[in-house]
């Protein structure tokens, strides 16, 4: 018998217990600010009231078309109030929001809403040529319903709904329910990967809810915010922020397409106040024209993931006015799952020194459980010497569920009793980590593993560099070499011995780059550089 007193007759009930969810957070939005702005994206303007009436509405139409838990809704959609309405609608109805990203080709389409079992498709009609042929090679096609922007032109229309007719079927009072155990999917993202096909990770209701409030918290985001959507909604859902916004009654700015003069008109017009993405977009926002930049009148918020940001794109930001937050995280992790969590007493720091420590991944988020760097197979963790590389590994709530249909993949994945990133790290003596790579990324030279991350940051601190990444390029006497991959500034010219040079005086000689290709670097849709593409040039060069 269990002595402890504590549980006895102290059961979960109605009362006490409820399955933890983020779309608890529109229910409160539309209760206490049903007045304020939530949504807005070109002439579309809608209050907090207004888009939990939308969402209700699609959560009826999608239960009167046959949705119930567990089944998959694809939605290949661009930041708009339809996605963002779709990431409550959907769970509303039971089902699982597959937010696609938009820059895939049909086969990958096709391969992942056949994976997912596809119920029901909404589809901006943007991506109509794309999405066509995705729908020719699935074994089921969905249901199609178009998403149709009042606010461009519009492509062909694949279904025999446009979304607005849709939602017009449902009921905006439809009574949803939470889910019936919190453990429940919620969302369903896939991969990037470069070889083989994409994996589906797997979210839940508890550690969606977790995350967005995790946000909140490491980011001391307040009430009424005024976020500007320049990070895809489809990356790990926003990275959480379309529901963590829903929390704080925020008013989200979309935009379906990153263009520098844009985002600079609606800071000026809607007085944004947070954003987040890739170096690269940070790095278009600092380098943008003199005329553009002048629209900025106040202090902005930005937050950085994706990719490890150089410290001399921080420190021209800290310059310029924007006070960027460095996070870390992948798919796996819900997104952000650390952040380099600010100390006061930097704040003496020189700005370049305080940019070289904001580069830091840093500590995991209050909602996380651990972190450890360590070796991948003893999970040994290594010294605090900022200089022993190790896997990064989590623990924690804001881990996925796991890999959908993939029980091989799931079990290298959570070896041990941990999360395995894939990311080499070293950690500094005072807990912070630092991401060295990839493991697929390591340039392995005459025996010495050289960091491209190193060399990426040395070639960010020239004045005429705009992006950079840094790949293996295969050699006969050394086995592999640094091949850099870089894009100047508008305007500015630098010659590649005279950046070699440069790059020399920052880092030890034989990390430096021995081959410097000058142009405009292949990104995904997220705003990652895709070095898979890199390392096959860099192989194919003689």
């Amino acid at each position: 018998m269990n002595s402890n007193q504590y549980n006895q007759g102290l059961d979960k009930n109605q009362a006490n217990y409820v399955p933890l969810s983020p779309l608890t957070f529109i229910k409160r939005a539309a209760y206490v600010y049903p007045e304020k702005t939530a949504v807005v994206y070109g002439v579309n303007r809608y209050t907090w009231k207004e888009v939990y009436d939308r969402a209700c509405c699609l959560a009826s139409a999608l239960q009167i078309h046959g949705i119930r838990e567990g089944d998959t809704v694809s939605i290949m959609g661009y930041n708009t109030h339809e996605t963002y309405e779709a990431h409550f609608g959907i769970p509303m109805a039971g089902g699982v929001i597959h937010a696609i990203n938009t820059r895939l080709d049909a086969q990958n389409i096709a391969f992942m809403m056949d994976h997912a079992q596809t119920k029901v498709l909404l589809t901006d009609t943007l991506a109509a040529p794309i999405m066509k042929k995705a729908l020719s090679l699935v074994k089921e096609k969905p249901l199609v319903i178009d998403i149709i922007d009042a606010n461009e032109e519009t492509g062909e229309s694949l279904g025999n709904m446009n979304y607005e007719d849709f939602i017009s079927q449902g009921d905006p009072n439809f009574k949803w329910q939470l889910p019936s155990d919190e453990w429940n999917a919620i969302a369903l993202n896939y991969t990037s990967g470069t070889t083989g096909n994409p994996k589906g990770v797997v979210y839940h209701h508890r550690g969606a809810y977790l995350n967005a409030l995790g946000n909140l918290i490491a980011w001391e985001m307040p009430k009424h915010p005024v976020y500007l959507w320049t990070l895809p909604m489809f990356h790990c859902n926003g990275w959480c922020f379309t529901w963590a916004l829903a929390a704080v009654g925020a008013k989200s700015v979309c935009l379906k397409q990153v263009k520098v003069a844009t985002i600079y008109d609606l800071i000026e017009k809607e007085g944004v106040t947070h954003y987040c993405g890739a170096p690269i977009v940070h790095s278009l926002i600092a380098n943008a024209p003199k005329e553009l930049q002048v629209k900025k009148k106040h202090l902005i918020k930005g937050m950085v993931a994706g990719a490890p940001p150089s410290a001399a794109v921080l420190d021209t930001m800290a310059k310029k006015g924007f006070e960027i937050t460095h996070v870390y995280g992948l798919t796996e992790t819900y997104g952000p799952a650390t952040i380099c969590d600010w100390n006061d007493s930097w704040n003496k720091l020189p700005t370049a020194e305080q940019a070289e420590i904001k580069a830091l991944q840093g500590v995991t988020l209050q909602v996380s459980e651990d972190l450890i760097v360590a070796h991948p197979e003893t999970l040994e963790p290594v010294p605090f010497d900022g200089e022993t590389m190790g896997e990064v590994l989590f623990r924690g709530n804001n881990t996925m569920k796991g890999y959908l249909k993939n029980r091989s993949e799931n079990e290298k994945a959570f070896k041990g009793g941990w999360f395995h990133s894939g990311d080499l790290a070293v950690i500094h003596s005072n807990g912070y980590i630092q991401l060295k790579d990839r493991s697929k990324d390591i340039i392995i030279s005459g025996g010495e593993n050289i960091s491209s991350i190193e060399i990426e940051s040395a070639i960010f601190k020239h004045p005429a560099v705009m992006d950079a990444a840094v790949v293996a390029k295969p050699d006969k006497k050394w086995g592999e070499i640094p091949c850099a991959f870089v894009t100047l500034k508008e305007g500015m010219e630098v010659s590649q011995q005279e950046l070699v040079d440069f790059v020399r005086s920052k880092i030890a000689h034989f990390k430096a780059p021995k081959t410097i290709v000058f142009g405009r670097l292949p990104k995904t849709s997220t705003g990652k550089t895709q070095k898979f593409v890199l390392r096959e040039r860099a192989r194919n060069m003689e």
